[in-house]
């Protein structure tokens, strides 16, 4: 480094985490920063996410599984105890109750005597793409980007170094999306967004409240089109806010952005290789100084087999580290400038999102072209699928190279952390004796307070933060949100409609039209995703591909009670599938089967998610006629397997 180089600074390290409790989170937290990590980054349970209180029926089974419950401001409290949050930089993701959980953290910074006006963090408060992929929405389309605004709104006034959304493409990512389409779909929900805020502000103040608008995204293995992507990017970010908004300062217009690199493309199948995938699509965030990640958080190499341990995740944390401090990326101009390869691969990635978001405009912006965009989505990952299938996409251990050594990485333990069942009856423990000291009274005035903002189309933000001060609930503010405005069932992408897509199925639809006629009626398959996981892709294209091969689909989507599905297995199911990949399986599972039994259904059970050994084997001994994970890539031998299962005929030889 010559003495002219100034060496830049380097992105926030984060480690996305969160589990059990408040306080065994909060002790993570601290041992983390204490290792190196310089911001932190907090896993909601699904309960939460999705505002229903610990001992909600539908929490069944998932409190502190794949993030750590938060139900009140005492939990909140418990979480950030002894780390000052005024001096922190706080990563929240949270969605439908993003205005919920930011108002519990307001207070919580609050009693630490923090000045509000310098707390720094965001709130992923990204709504549209809940619809499309992960599935934690609560209220309709309209309201819920009302409730975006608010937040928005109101830290600009009062919290103006809080990012108040992150544009989130990570998920569509997941759940299957081109380049194109991630680009174009996150940039169709910011300007969703910004036409929403333009009216709440003045023209001046515009501009600075495009500023705090942040993105979260996806980097996969293919890390030159990423790094391209991020390009793309930041150019088409800076186009949308000079051409559409006027907005003339530079810096108002920059790409802001946090990452974590792709969670779909780990293996359950030689998991160590996952190590490697990691650290690539790291650099595709990184190696670019003008379309540089500000904060990355990385995967555990494990989380293909289930909830990583602390040395998991200082493992990937020391990646950043190593590369941020050792080597001399930081003290470089940006690599690829005037790159020829680069140049045409980011003006064509270019040129198709605008193709695509001026299609999605011509449906009135991303509100008016859910649907589509959902049923693109599930179109994409059908096709990628397809190729890993015919090994047209090589995947290393999974369709190449399949045969080597056990990983000693994995060892006596299963190489992952389990969390205690215990947690979720202590925590009602605990729910239930915040309520029983809390002051009703304020917490009815409270509620009374909001219900009545959010019906005159006030900004909910004070409303809240005053309801996180009594000591209102999770559950109780998000009932309110329902109450006001209603409940929502997004679109699945899969149509019911007979499917024209038949090559390479000719013998499965043989198989199944045969079976179908021993049935005397179309075999029918329901597909069911009890408790919260609203992690649909897996489901979707079991749908999917069933109604490829002919079968009669039942989908309804995500979020169902067991006593909902089984009430649906009366209606004819030949075969039942069950799609759980937040752990929670064991306890749902067995509330299905134990249903079953009582309404006197003998239907065929299958589940699929990410399953340890031990919890299978468990599963196949409560009835469960087959157990699927990751591993089992290939869909049509889930398919067959499905055929078999419902034929009369095979019944009858067993």
């Amino acid at each position: 480094m010559t003495e002219t180089q100034t060496r830049d600074k380097p992105w926030l390290i984060r480690t996305y985490a969160g589990h059990s409790t408040a306080s065994a989170s909060n002790a993570l937290y601290r041992n983390n920063l204490a290792k190196g990590q310089t911001g932190l980054s907090v896993a909601f349970d699904l309960p939460t996410q999705t505002g229903y209180d610990s001992d909600h029926v539908l929490a069944r089974g998932e409190v502190g599984k794949v993030g750590v419950p938060v139900c009140h401001l005492g939990d909140m409290r418990t979480l950030f105890q002894e780390i000052p949050l005024e001096q922190m930089n706080t990563s929240m993701t949270i969605n439908a109750t993003a205005p919920w959980l930011l108002s519990l953290y307001i207070a919580a910074a609050e009693e630490q005597g923090a000045d509000i006006s310098k707390l720094q963090g965001t709130v992923q408060n990204d709504l549209i793409k809940e619809y499309l992929s992960r599935g934690t929405y609560i209220c309709p389309p309209k309201p819920s980007l009302k409730m975006i605004g608010d937040v928005a709104e109101y830290c600009y006034r009062h919290v103006p170094k809080w990012n108040p959304m992150n544009v989130c493409s990570y998920h569509l990512q997941e759940a299957g999306a081109t380049p194109e389409q991630e680009l174009s779909f996150a940039l169709a929900t910011a300007i969703a967004v910004l036409d929403e805020l333009k009216p709440r502000v003045a023209d001046e103040d515009f501009p600075a409240l495009c500023g705090r608008i942040s993105f979260f995204v996806n980097a996969g293995i293919r890390f030159v089109t990423e790094m391209c992507k991020m390009r793309a990017f930041v150019d088409l970010w800076d186009e949308i806010l000079l051409e559409r908004y006027g907005v003339d300062e530079p810096k108002y217009r920059r790409f802001r952005y946090g990452v974590q690199v792709n969670s779909l493309g780990l293996t359950e199948q030689q998991p160590e290789n996952n190590v490697y995938r990691i650290l690539i699509e790291m650099l595709a965030v990184t190696l670019s100084k003008k379309a540089r990640a500000r904060a990355v958080q990385l995967p555990a190499w494990n989380e293909a087999l289930g909830l990583p341990r602390p040395w998991d995740q200082q493992w990937s944390m020391r990646m950043q580290q190593i590369l941020a401090y050792e080597t001399d990326l930081l003290e470089y101009d940006d690599l690829f400038d005037d790159n020829p390869a680069v140049d045409r691969k980011v003006q064509a990635l270019k040129d198709g999102a605008r193709a695509e978001l001026a299609n999605i405009g011509s449906m009135g912006g991303a509100i008016g072209a859910i649907d589509y965009m959902k049923g693109r989505l599930v179109d994409s990952n059908a096709e990628r699928l397809g190729r890993i299938e015919r090994n047209e996409t090589v995947v290393v251990g999974v369709n190449r190279w399949t045969d080597g050594e056990a990983s000693p990485l994995v060892g006596e333990d299963g190489g992952i952390m389990v969390v205690d069942p215990a947690v979720e009856q202590e925590q009602i423990g605990r729910l239930n004796e915040w309520r029983a000291t809390r002051d009703n009274v304020a917490v009815k005035s409270a509620l009374a307070a909001l219900r009545k903002a959010a019906a005159k189309g006030e900004n909910v933000m004070p409303a809240s933060i005053a309801c996180a001060k009594a000591g209102v609930t999770t559950g109780e503010w998000a009932g309110e949100m329902r109450a006001v405005h209603g409940e929502y069932r997004a679109p699945t992408g899969v149509s019911k409609a007979v499917s024209n897509k038949t090559e390479g199925l000719d013998d499965l639809r043989a198989m199944v039209d045969a079976v179908s006629d021993s049935l005397g009626q179309r075999l029918k398959f329901l597909v069911g995703k009890p408790g919260l996981d609203g992690h649909s892709n897996g489901a979707e294209q079991i749908a999917f591909r069933a109604r490829d091969c002919g079968m009669d689909i039942d989908y309804e989507g995500i979020r169902l009670t067991p006593e909902q599905i089984v009430e649906a297995a009366k209606n004819g199911a030949h075969v039942l599938g069950l799609s759980i990949l937040s752990g929670s399986h064991i306890p749902l599972v067995e509330e299905v089967m134990q249903r079953m039994r009582e309404a006197g259904l003998g239907t065929p059970v299958v589940v699929g998610g990410i399953i340890p050994d031990d919890d299978a084997a468990r599963l196949l001994a409560m009835g469960v006629a087959k157990v699927y994970t990751p591993k089992d890539f290939e869909l049509n031998a889930i398919m067959r397997d499905v055929v078999t299962l419902a034929d009369p005929k095979a019944v009858a030889a067993e």
